[in-house]
């Protein structure tokens, strides 16, 4: 209960000046501004939901999705789909949603296709909830109404409603034009394709009736709702989630520390986890995202390949140092623009925002002094509008961050309102003549008494507190003649007197009036913030930018990575002398190797070699390199040069699960190689590393000549193909035809005496063995068992018998198994007389016990 009051106590020589003790209660301890932040961020992690509305409409798909991390909706705008709804699974992959909405009245090929979404048991993170409204919630008209009634704190209030509607319009296309899909023969006519404009009233129907956010606000408070924000997936490279995980582009760890077991995991050892220096949390949001859309948008790579080419000359380094502790002030916006709509916004929150309002300043400043040549540094010195300068300064000018932390409220500095003044002057000069009133009160109670107070309850008033004596027992000894007894609090009595009655009348409520009126500046000053949410929003969009950019560039600066170039004329890649970008960072010494691709030659490569020889290491890094120029970061390479490139396959682990219920052959079929047959295009990357092994050999070797027969059949559509095999007989036995296409790759080794040397360089060529018996011997092996193993291969290899070793034999035991074998030799099956039970218990089982 908060209180300010005065204590008087009595003193052997009776009460005086220094007897008396006044002051108001220190405050409740509060976080500190870097411990605030750890919550804010902890917070938003622990609600960040996505929620998704998807309508299919005419073979085309209209999709939005409110992101709770930012409270915004984004939209894509009408795009055809395949019946098998291809696009919308990248979508769902994409942003995996916490539950789908669509309408209850659907296709066919989407109830199929929801349904098995639904039955996904093992997706991860988990499967979303499936949710069909009522068809009239998906209506045209109504879809748009309730666009245009929404309440929207990024419009201005003093819109009238015509500007209102011009200013979504200009948003979210109400209306557009369209070619039917598949037909090319007729030209564009005019067709009304709304499945956007429902699925965004749909997703506002959820969400108005789910009250995502706001579920114990009062009905009048809406969900809050930012912004509208377009996306779209055109120009994007597909790679699904087993080659994210293969090439250790991402890989999820559990944390260390037991405080953040509850907050799920941490980045291990990934791509994602070196090149992530981000100072700021959207700007590593940011590169996860481009991390998730690879694009062969050039305008796009070479923009962001330009700013990272900026900040890699020696004479920008101190700019980029300067601009990346400025990006440490940037933070999470769209969290507090969504409490200050809601009206929750903390004492902290004010004081992150003026750091990152000056933190953005500093950032337009500094991009003003750069090439304005360069498209980022012109938007940042463009768009970081005088708008930032205003909240700045309105922040700066009327919060107290000082008194508004020691009371934890918000609180107003002396001369923004002149009645506040008056009322906190009153206020703070109430200490003192408390003291004096209860040192005439003191005069006047009982000499028993040894001390008094008074104090100043919100809401109550003031009242005089003496301490309980030893013989106040029951409550008829609280009576106390001239005094009204109100209540006993931890072994204090509270009476009202006449002067505290007074006191009540002549102050009345100063405290609560006081902080009534600096609420209401609070909530103007939240107003003027709110309408300037589409600066601050911008401020997110392109300082995350630049903090990717800039973290791109500080790895780039400390691994020795370069430029790629891009040539879309070209089908392939060329590499020269790539490294694998985490293998070097653990290895002592790594070996660059050179990679080629391109035209109509050696389209299929075939690497044969020992085991640990370093052929999947190499597959990997032509993934990964390949990757890496595909989100526009430099590549660890001395040359790079990318072609067309439109997905990327692999099949290099196999991804087991017991919930899956699917051997490990099954998952290599079903998951990995038959994606990548059914989907790839001349275009695409594919690698494979090992396909074939959790079958017996000659089903193995069969099916994965099959395939590579397969894709050689295309000619020159065929797709770029790196395979990894320990299937010697893959060209022992020439089961792929001879041509241009081939081309047959080992891993350089040489032997030198019983040891075998790994020179970890790629070679044209094919391995004459897989020298598994060393790799044996290196893996601790006993000597016996790897002679033994390396004796029966030679055996199988020259066809002769496989004899079994004479010490591992009891006594007599050849004996008895030729023994039985004749028993059976002599066996007459045709024989009447014959009883097979007899023989068997009489005969083969006192042999086989023998032998045994």
């Amino acid at each position: 209960m908060a209180s300010l009051g005065a204590n008087l106590r009595r003193t052997p020589q009776g009460p005086g000046p220094g007897a008396a003790s006044s002051g108001f209660p220190s405050p409740a301890p509060v976080p500190g501004p870097r411990e605030a932040e750890e919550e804010e961020v902890e917070e938003e992690e622990e609600l960040a939901e996505i929620h998704l509305c998807v309508l299919w409409n005419s073979g085309y798909l209209g999709i939005a999705y409110y992101d709770t991390s930012d409270s915004t909706i984004h939209f894509m705008p009408d795009a055809p789909d395949h019946e098998s709804l291809k696009l919308l699974q990248r979508v769902l992959d994409e942003i995996n949603p916490q539950s789908v909405v669509t309408s209850a009245k659907q296709d066919e090929n989407m109830t199929r296709f929801l349904g098995k979404l639904a039955s996904q048991e093992h997706r991860e993170p988990k499967r979303p909830e499936i949710i069909f409204l009522p068809s009239v919630d998906f209506g045209l008209e109504i879809s748009k109404q309730r666009l245009l009634s929404g309440n929207y704190s990024f419009i201005p209030d003093a819109m009238t409603a015509t500007e209102k509607i011009l200013f979504l319009s200009s948003i979210i296309p109400f209306d557009c034009l369209l070619t039917p899909p598949g037909d090319l023969r007729f030209t564009p006519i005019p067709l009304l394709i709304p499945s956007q404009v429902r699925a965004l009233g749909g997703l506002l129907k959820f969400l108005g009736r789910r009250r995502i956010g706001v579920e114990l606000e009062d009905y009048n408070v809406s969900v809050p709702i930012l912004g509208f924000k377009k996306f779209m997936l055109t120009h994007l490279v597909n790679i699904d989630q087993d080659t994210y995980s293969v090439l250790q582009i991402f890989k999820s760890e559990s944390h260390p520390s037991v405080y953040k077991v509850a907050s799920g995991l941490k980045e291990g050892l990934s791509l994602f986890g070196i090149l992530n220096r981000c100072r700021c949390k959207w700007g590593e949001k940011l590169l996860r995202l481009w991390f998730t859309r690879p694009t062969h948008d050039l305008g796009e790579l070479s923009s962001r390949l330009d700013v990272i080419q900026f900040f890699l000359l020696p004479q920008n380094l101190d700019m980029a140092q300067m601009l990346h502790r400025l990006l440490g002030h940037i933070k999470n916006v769209p969290l507090i623009l969504k409490r200050m709509k809601l009206s929750h916004t903390k004492v902290s929150d004010w004081q992150v925002l003026y750091k990152t309002v000056y933190g953005a300043l500093g950032l337009r400043d500094a991009c003003r002094s750069l090439p304005q040549s360069i498209q980022l540094f012109r938007d940042i010195a463009q768009e970081f509008s005088d708008d930032l300068h205003h909240i700045a300064s309105l922040i700066g000018k009327v919060v107290d961050f000082e008194g508004s932390l020691a009371e934890n409220r918000f609180t107003v500095l002396p001369n923004i309102d002149p009645e506040i003044d008056e009322k906190k002057r009153r206020l703070m000069g109430l200490p003192n003549f408390l003291t004096e009133v209860a040192r005439k009160e003191l005069e006047n109670l009982d000499s028993r008494i040894p001390s008094c107070s008074v104090i100043y309850i919100p809401l109550i008033g003031f009242l005089l507190s003496i301490p309980r004596l030893p013989s106040m027992v029951e409550a008829s000894d609280f009576e106390i003649n001239g005094l009204d007894f109100m209540f006993l609090s931890e072994e204090k009595l509270h009476y009202r007197s006449a002067r505290t009655k007074e006191l009540d009348a002549l102050l009345g409520d100063l405290h609560c009036e006081i902080r009534d009126q600096e609420t209401l500046l609070m909530y103007q000053l939240q107003c003027q913030v709110l309408a300037r949410a589409a600066v601050l929003t911008r401020v997110l969009d392109l300082a995350s930018r630049l903090d990717v950019l800039l973290a791109l560039a500080s790895a780039a600066r400390d691994y020795g990575y370069s430029r790629p170039r891009y040539s879309p004329q070209v089908l392939g890649v060329r590499i020269q002398n790539g490294r694998h970008p985490l293998m070097e960072l653990c290895a002592r010494t790594f070996v660059p190797n050179s990679t080629e691709c391109g035209g109509d030659k050696g389209r299929v490569k075939v690497i044969t070699g020992p085991n640990s020889s370093g052929k999947s290491i190499y597959l990997k890094q032509v993934g990964l390199i390949t990757f890496m120029a595909l989100v526009g970061s430099f590549v660890p390479a001395e040359e790079a040069e990318i072609g067309a490139v439109d997905a990327i396959f692999t099949r290099i682990h196999s991804c087991e699960s017991i919930s899956l219920g699917l051997s490990t052959f099954m998952i290599d079929l079903n998951q990995q190689v038959a994606k990548a047959v059914n989907n790839a295009t001349a275009q695409s990357l594919v690698l494979i590393d090992e396909f074939g092994k959790g079958t017996n050999t000659v089903d193995g070797l069969a099916l994965l000549a099959a395939v590579l027969r397969h894709w050689l059949a295309r000619g020159p559509t065929c797709p770029h193909i790196f395979v990894a095999t320990n299937f010697l007989s893959l060209v022992q036995l020439q089961l792929l035809p001879q041509g241009p296409l081939v081309q047959y790759l080992t891993m350089e080794t040489c032997e030198d005496g019983n040891d075998l040397v790994f020179f970890y360089q790629v070679c044209e060529g094919v391995a004459k063995a897989s020298h598994a018996s060393h790799t044996a011997a290196q893996a601790g092996l006993p000597d016996k068992l790897v002679a033994r193993g390396k004796e029966v291969s030679d055996l199988i290899r020259s066809g002769k018998p496989i004899k079994p070793v004479k010490d591992l034999l009891k006594k007599n035991q050849m004996e008895n198994c030729q023994t039985l074998v004749d028993k059976f030799m002599k066996l007459d099956l045709e024989d009447p007389n014959l009883d097979l039970n007899v023989f068997m218990s009489q005969e083969v089982l006192p042999a086989a016990t023998s032998i045994l």
